[in-house]
């Protein structure tokens, strides 16, 4: 076996066949990184539908790191091994850019969870994303705010990469639209480790709530911080905070008066299937599975039954994701034309006492 570049690493998870020859599907995600929480997630979601088809799939694992440059290395290393029937691409919105040219020249469908809107914007038939986007989540966030919590002063602290900024224009969007500008705004490296200055300027403009689009990491510092000074106001994140991976991070206190978007919460209940998918997600990988986890695994369940349809290829593979439905654990997946596959959102508050939040409301369709 050759040797990966600096920034991939590589995994081989070889599953028995049953009709399809050893089909190599590359799962590429951010195992390193400031996105790591959410690309291991990715990885465990694919890697649990492949070993519960039983399908005759090889599993090979790419680091993308952070940077669009690591998915590209990692999408022409995969690439070397000759043309597969579909890769299952990053979560992160730049590196999906980034790789969306490239799928087209190879023609090879790109199965993603990515929540920047940008990337089905753009034409291209080679995509397909089983996470809802920034133009469905975003706009359950924003409604849910105004229209349950009845705050009307919100202040938006996002990150500054292309996953911040698409969200950071779908939530003005929206909250402009029900009456509710925001008062205040500040984007955020993920590298900031101190948000306390931009949290007393939403303070001082008058905010009634706090609205937080960013990582997994800032998300967590920006709920410590923000509690730390004392700041009780409530706030509505974006879906990395329903992670259980990011409740960890902060204490139950902490998280009293805090809810999430998110497609999904499996460690909050549901359906009879839900719970045996998180009962052994926590058997195989020893960690709590998320909406991420459940997406990836819709994803790669709905590729799987492509094959096993008679998809002999990436063309036909692409085809049938295009005019099929599929029924996964968190919703029905269908293409709007453009490969969004996900047009469902739920809000998921925490009551202060327990780091598993509650389903408390639903938005189907949320287009």
């Amino acid at each position: 076996m050759t040797c990966l570049r600096p920034l991939s690493i590589l995994f081989l998870v070889l599953l028995p066949s049953f009709a399809v020859a050893e089909t190599r599907l590359p799962v590429l995600v951010p195992i390193t990184g400031f996105l790591a929480l959410e690309g291991a997630s990715q990885r465990n979601g694919a890697l649990l539908a492949l070993k519960h088809a039983n399908a005759g799939v090889t599993a090979e694992v790419l680091d993308t790191g952070a940077t669009p440059e690591g998915a590209v290395t990692a999408f022409e290393r995969a690439m070397s091994g000759g043309r597969p029937p579909a890769v299952v691409a990053p979560i992160l919105g730049t590196q999906m850019l980034a790789l969306l040219p490239l799928a087209e020249r190879e023609k090879v469908p790109l199965i993603t969870i990515s929540g920047t809107a940008k990337i089905t914007e753009l034409d291209n038939k080679f995509v397909f994303r089983f996470f809802p986007g920034d133009e469905v989540v975003k706009l359950a966030q924003a409604r849910y705010t105004v229209e349950k919590l009845g705050r009307k002063k919100p202040a938006l602290l996002y990150q500054t990469t292309a996953y911040g900024q698409s969200g950071r224009q779908h939530l003005a969007e929206q909250f402009a639209r029900l009456g509710a500008p925001l008062v205040f705004e500040e984007a955020l490296a993920p590298t900031v480790k101190d948000v306390l200055p931009a949290l007393i300027k939403a303070q001082a403009a008058g905010a009634d709530v706090l609205i937080l689009h960013l990582h997994a990491p800032s998300t967590a510092l920006a709920i410590s911080q923000a509690r730390a000074q004392g700041i009780a106001l409530p706030i509505v994140a974006g879906s990395a905070m329903h992670q259980p991976a990011t409740a960890d991070l902060l204490s139950p206190r902490d998280l009293s008066g805090v809810c999430a978007e998110t497609a999904a919460s499996p460690i909050s209940g549901g359906s009879a299937e839900m719970a045996k998918f998180t009962q052994d997600y926590r058997k195989e990988f020893s960690s709590e599975p998320d909406a991420f986890a459940v997406a990836q695994y819709d994803g790669t369940t709905m590729l799987l039954a492509a094959l096993k349809a008679g998809a002999k290829d990436a063309v036909q593979l692409r085809d049938y994701l295009a005019r099929n439905p599929h029924q996964g654990l968190a919703m029905r997946y269908r293409s709007d034309g453009k490969g969004n596959m996900a047009h469902d959102a739920v809000i998921v508050c925490f009551d202060g006492k327990s780091r598993v939040p509650a389903i408390v409301e639903r938005y189907a369709g949320t287009q």
